[in-house]
């Protein structure tokens, strides 16, 4: 009995084998669509059967079909590269503009700035004109920072004589304002 154990599992390994290699071979023979199918673009429908033609008309059908099929592809390129191409060009005439107006805009401040520094050159030179007494009275009514501007542009004779005619503690105010304005500027 033990001999016809080992023939029928000899017989049964036969049997395995077989069918080992069946899977095998249907196995390896979908590994080269599985792998065409990879490769191929994926806006591009795959052919699931093989590209074998019966006749030649079959063939030249098939490549007029993909020929077509690239034609429309080619056109939607060609479509958003127009698109692109407005897109940017419009981003670009937006620059332009947004650079003119800049443009006018510092054009704009800068006349406003020296606008505004010449009627403070003027103001300075009415303080500097008036007599010192008069000025000082004024310049007492004065916020210190607002006072202390305009008496770090005078020449120093005309600020200490108006200094000299406020009260103590309005001029020390005012003095220390002056004196600790470029405190914080770097030194290096």
């Amino acid at each position: 009995m033990s001999g016809r154990r080992k023939a029928g599992r000899g017989a049964l390994f036969i049997v395995a084998m077989l069918f080992a290699t069946s899977g095998a071979l249907r196995l390896g023979s979908g590994i080269g669509t599985a792998m065409a199918n990879a490769e191929a673009d994926p806006e591009e429908p795959v052919a699931t059967e093989p590209a074998v033609c019966e006749s030649p008309v079959a063939l030249s059908d098939a490549l007029k079909q993909r020929e077509e099929r690239l034609a429309v592809r080619e056109a939607s390129l060609q479509d958003r590269l127009a698109a692109l191409a407005l897109a940017d060009q419009a981003v670009t005439d937006r620059m332009v503009q947004l650079e003119t107006m800049e443009a006018k805009l510092a054009a704009t401040l800068a006349l406003a700035d020296g606008a505004a520094e010449a009627d403070v050159e003027r103001l300075t030179k009415v303080y500097q004109a008036m007599k010192p007494k008069d000025a000082a009275k004024l310049f007492e009514t004065m916020s210190p920072e607002f006072a202390a501007g305009f008496l770090g542009r005078m020449p120093p004779e005309s600020a200490a004589a108006i200094l000299s005619g406020m009260s103590a503690e309005a001029a020390y105010g005012v003095s220390v304002i002056v004196a600790g304005r470029n405190a914080n500027v770097p030194k290096d």
